[in-house]
C-alpha cells in the first residue's frame, strides 16, 4: 500500500490533544511536576468492522486507563516529530499528523492483557474481560514501543493510588466575570461574594468527583478477588444452592454492566479472543497484577455481564430464593438443535413430480416428505411472533402518549414475520382439519394458540395474548404450482389490538418461490401491506418485487401518514434484515434508492443471528424449539407435535415418514366430507358468513384440567407412531 493511502501515526502539540476543539484544561497533558507519568498517545489503525476495515484511532494512556477517539480531520502540515520527543507531558508514538474527537472508548489497563501477532509484525491485541480491540501500527517498531507502553503504564499504576493530586489539574478563572461585573458597575465587595461562591461549589464538585473516582478504582480493584471467590464458591457449593449463586451472578452482573467499555455503533470492535482466527500464535504481556491472570476468562465473565436478549433485561439482585426459583422457572430451557437423523437420506425426482403437477393447487398434490421440513403451516403462524417484542414496545408507547411509534413498531412487527423465510427450501406440514398447536413463551410472555377450521378451502386461525396486546387473524392460502416457481397468494386479515382499545389490521403480501427445477432456490414477497388504525396514523408498506438485475434485492419502504394525509415517518430497510424510521422532514434526506446509511435513520428491528450448527432445513434458532416435546406439556391429542409423520421426520425416521404421511392424508380426504356434514372447529368461530375466525376461549382452562372434552384422535393409532415422552402428556380424548 502507497505511504499516502495509509493514514500513519499522528503527532500533535500538546494543546490539541486529544480533541480538537475541545477545552484546553479538559484535554491538556498535566504540568509538570505534577506527580504524573507523562502520557503516550499517537494514531492506531484499529478493526472495526468487514464492512469498514482498518480504521485510524487516536489512542492517548493516561492515568492507568487507554482512551481512543475518532479522527475527523488532518491537521495542517507540519514537520514530523521523532518519535522520542515529548510535548508537554507528553510522548508521542509515530511521525505523521491528525487530529481526534471526544473519546468514544475506554480500557482499564489494570484489567488488560496484550499479545502481539506472528503473522503480521504490526499488528497486536489488547483483551479485556469484555472486548477484544485488534490493532495495527506503521510499522514494527511502533508496535514494540506501543506494547512497552502498555505494560509499564499498568505496571506502575496503583488502583489504591492517591487521587489529591488530581486536583491541582484542573483549574479555572474568574477574570472574565469580574470585568463583566464592573461593566454592570457590580461593587467590588459583591464581585468577590461572587467568586468566593463559585470556588466554594466548585471545590464540592471537585470532592465529589474524586470520590466517584475512587469508588470507581476501588470496585476495578476488586473484581479479581470477586471472581476468585465465585469461583472458589462455584466448585464447592451443593446443586441445591445454585440458586444462590445465581442471584450472585445476576447481582454482578449489574455492575459489570454499568462499568464495561462501549463505542459507537458505527465503530464495533467487539471482537473476542475466540474469534481471532488468523493462525496466529500469541505471545501474551502480562504481570503478575493482570486480570488474566484468575481462572475465570473473558468469555466466562461475558456470560454473566451481558444481556444479549431482545427483551428488556430484569435485575434479580433483590430476588429472594424463592422468586429467583420462579424467575428460573418461568424461563425453561429451550432446545438449540434438532436431533440427529437415525437415516440416510434419499433422494427424490424432482422433475417427475413436477411434471405430473403443473398447474395444479399445491395443497392437493401429495408429495413425499423429503420436500418438508419438521414444522406445520400452524407452526409457521406461531414463528411469524419471533419479534413480538416490537409489540411490547408499541404498547408502552402508547401508554406514554406517542401514538406515532407506536405504529412504526406494529410496521416493522408485520414485516419482521417474513425474516425466516429466506432460505427455507423445504414446505411446512398441511394441517389436519381440527389440527391445534400451542406455544406457551413465558420466557416472551405471551401465549399462543392455533387450530385448522377449514379443509376446503384450507383456513387456518390463530389467537395470541402479550403484554399489554391481543393478537388474531386467519389465513387461506392460495397457492399455484408453476413448474418453475410456486406462487402464494394469502387471503385474510390480522388483527391487533391493544389494552387502551386501540386496533391495527393489515393483509399478508403474495410471496414467490423460485428456481425449484434448476438454481438455488429462494422466495421474494412483493406487494402492498396496508397498516390501517382506528385513530389517528395510517402505514403503507412496499415490498418491492425481485428482478434478474436488481442490485438491492428484498427492500421494503413504507411511509406512516397521520389523519390528514400528510407524511410523519419514512420507513426503509429489508425484510430478511433490519428496518429504519426517519421522522418527519428528516424523511428527505432519504436516497433514491431507499437506503438508509448515512441518512440519519434509526434502526428499529433487525434479525437475529443464525444458529451455530444450521440443518438443511436452515431452521432460525426459534423455529427450531417449536416442535420440541418434552413431559411437562398438556397437550390434547390434537397438537401438531403429535403428529407422527412430522415426528419421523426430525428424528431422521424418513421411510417412517413417508408411510405415515400417506396413511394420514389418505384418511384426510374423510374431512371435506366431514365439513359437509356440518363440522365444526372445537376453539374458534366465525364473525359472519364471510368474517374472521375468532377464539372463543376455554383452551387454557381446558389445559389446566385436562380435559379435552370434542378433541378427537385425529392422527390415528399413535402405537405405530414415534416413542414419546411417558409422563405429562394426555394423548386421549375425555368426552
Amino acid at each position: 500500500m502507497r505511504a499516502w493511502e495509509m493514514h500513519p501515526l499522528c503527532c500533535l502539540a500538546a494543546g490539541e490533544w486529544p480533541a480538537s476543539g475541545a477545552a484546553r484544561d479538559d484535554r491538556s497533558p498535566p504540568p509538570e511536576g505534577s506527580g504524573e507519568a507523562p502520557a503516550v498517545a499517537g494514531v492506531l489503525y484499529k478493526w472495526t468492522n468487514i464492512g469498514k476495515g482498518w480504521r485510524p484511532r487516536w489512542f492517548a494512556i493516561r492515568g492507568g486507563v487507554l482512551a481512543y477517539s475518532k479522527i475527523r480531520r488532518r491537521v495542517a502540515a507540519a514537520p514530523p516529530r521523532p518519535a522520542s520527543e515529548a510535548a508537554g507531558g507528553v510522548r508521542l508514538i509515530g511521525v505523521a499528523r491528525g487530529a481526534g474527537e471526544r473519546p468514544i472508548g475506554f480500557v482499564p489497563l489494570k484489567m488488560s492483557s496484550f499479545s502481539e501477532s506472528k503473522s503480521d509484525d504490526k499488528r497486536f491485541y489488547i483483551i479485556t474481560p469484555t472486548k477484544t480491540l485488534q490493532l495495527r501500527t506503521g510499522c514494527a517498531k511502533d508496535r514494540a514501543t506501543w506494547i512497552e507502553a502498555l505494560v509499564t503504564a499498568r505496571s506502575e499504576y496503583s488502583f489504591n493510588g492517591d487521587l489529591s493530586g488530581d486536583q491541582n489539574v484542573a483549574s479555572f478563572s474568574t477574570e472574565k466575570l469580574r470585568n463583566r461585573l464592573h461593566v454592570e458597575g457590580v461593587g467590588e465587595a459583591v464581585i468577590k461574594d461572587c467568586e468566593q461562591i463559585i470556588q466554594s461549589e466548585f471545590s464540592q464538585y471537585q470532592t465529589q468527583m474524586k470520590q466517584r473516582c475512587e469508588e470507581y478504582l476501588s470496585f476495578i480493584g476488586s473484581l479479581p478477588r470477586e471472581v476468585e471467590v465465585v469461583n472458589s464458591v462455584d466448585s464447592t457449593v451443593p446443586e441445591k444452592s445454585q440458586l444462590e449463586l445465581f442471584k450472585h451472578d445476576c447481582s454482578s452482573s449489574g455492575k459489570c454492566s454499568e462499568y464495561s467499555n462501549t463505542e459507537s455503533s458505527d465503530d464495533v470492535g467487539k471482537q473476542e479472543i475466540s474469534e481471532l482466527s488468523d493462525g496466529d500464535d500469541f505471545h501474551f504481556y502480562d504481570t503478575r497484577q493482570s486480570f488474566s491472570e484468575f481462572t475465570t476468562t473473558p468469555a466466562d465473565l461475558r456470560k454473566g455481564c451481558v444481556n444479549t436478549g431482545n427483551e428488556d433485561h430484569k435485575s434479580v439482585e433483590s430476588l429472594t430464593v424463592d422468586e429467583a426459583e420462579k424467575y428460573m422457572l418461568s424461563h425453561p430451557k429451550r432446545r438449540s438443535q434438532l436431533p440427529e437423523p437415525i437415516e440416510k437420506e434419499k433422494g427424490v425426482s424432482l422433475w417427475s413430480m413436477i411434471k405430473d403437477n403443473v398447474g395444479k393447487d399445491l395443497t392437493r398434490v401429495c408429495l413425499p416428505v423429503y420436500f418438508n421440513e419438521p414444522l406445520s403451516s400452524l407452526q409457521k403462524c406461531f414463528e411469524e411472533l419471533e419479534y413480538s417484542y416490537l409489540l411490547d414496545r408499541a404498547y408502552e408507547c402508547g401508554l406514554r402518549g406517542n401514538g406515532l411509534m407506536r405504529i412504526i413498531y406494529v410496521a416493522a412487527f408485520a414485516v419482521s414475520g417474513y425474516a425466516s423465510t429466506d432460505s427455507r427450501p423445504c414446505k411446512p406440514f398441511n394441517p389436519l382439519l381440527g389440527e391445534t398447536y400451542e406455544a406457551d413463551y413465558p420466557e416472551k410472555g405471551i401465549r399462543f394458540f392455533s387450530e385448522k377450521v377449514s379443509h376446503h378451502p384450507m383456513v387456518m386461525a390463530c389467537h395470541c395474548e402479550g403484554k399489554g396486546w391481543k393478537f388474531w387473524g386467519d389465513s387461506n392460502l392460495k397457492s399455484k404450482f408453476w413448474g418453475q416457481s410456486i406462487r402464494l397468494d394469502p387471503n385474510g386479515v390480522l388483527t391487533l389490538e391493544f389494552d387502551d382499545g386501540e386496533t391495527f389490521q393489515w393483509s399478508k403480501v403474495t410471496t414467490t418461490i423460485n428456481n425449484l427445477i434448476l438454481g438455488r432456490v429462494y422466495c421474494h414477497h412483493h406487494g402492498t401491506m396496508n397498516i390501517s388504525g382506528n385513530r389517528r396514523y395510517s402505514c403503507k408498506l412496499t415490498f418491492k418485487e425481485q428482478s434478474f438485475l436488481d442490485r438491492n434485492p428484498r427492500q421494503v419502504q413504507g411511509v406512516v401518514n397521520d389523519a390528514d394525509g400528510s407524511k410523519v415517518a419514512t420507513l426503509m430497510g429489508k425484510w430478511d434484515e433490519s428496518m429504519h424510521y426517519i421522522i418527519n422532514n428528516d424523511a428527505s434526506k432519504t436516497n433514491s434508492h431507499g437506503s438508509h446509511e448515512g441518512s440519519g435513520a434509526t434502526l428499529l428491528w433487525e434479525k437475529n443471528e443464525p444458529p451455530v450448527n444450521p440443518t438443511r432445513y436452515n431452521l432460525s434458532t426459534f423455529a427450531i424449539t417449536l416442535n420440541e416435546l418434552t413431559p411437562e406439556l398438556k397437550l390434547p391429542p390434537t397438537d401438531s407435535r403429535l403428529r407422527p409423520d412430522q415426528r419421523h421426520l426430525e428424528n431422521g425416521e424418513y421411510e417412517k415418514a413417508n408411510a405415515e404421511k400417506l396413511r394420514l392424508e389418505t384418511r384426510q380426504r374423510m374431512a371435506r366430507k366431514m365439513q359437509e356434514s356440518g363440522w365444526k372447529p372445537r376453539w374458534f368461530q366465525r364473525d359472519s358468513e364471510d368474517g374472521t375466525y375468532r377464539y372463543v376461549g376455554g383452551y387454557w382452562e381446558a389445559r389446566e384440567q385436562r380435559t379435552w372434552v370434542g378433541c378427537n384422535d385425529i392422527f390415528g393409532n399413535l402405537s405405530s407412531s414415534p416413542k414419546l415422552p411417558p409422563s405429562g402428556l394426555n394423548t386421549s380424548s375425555s368426552i
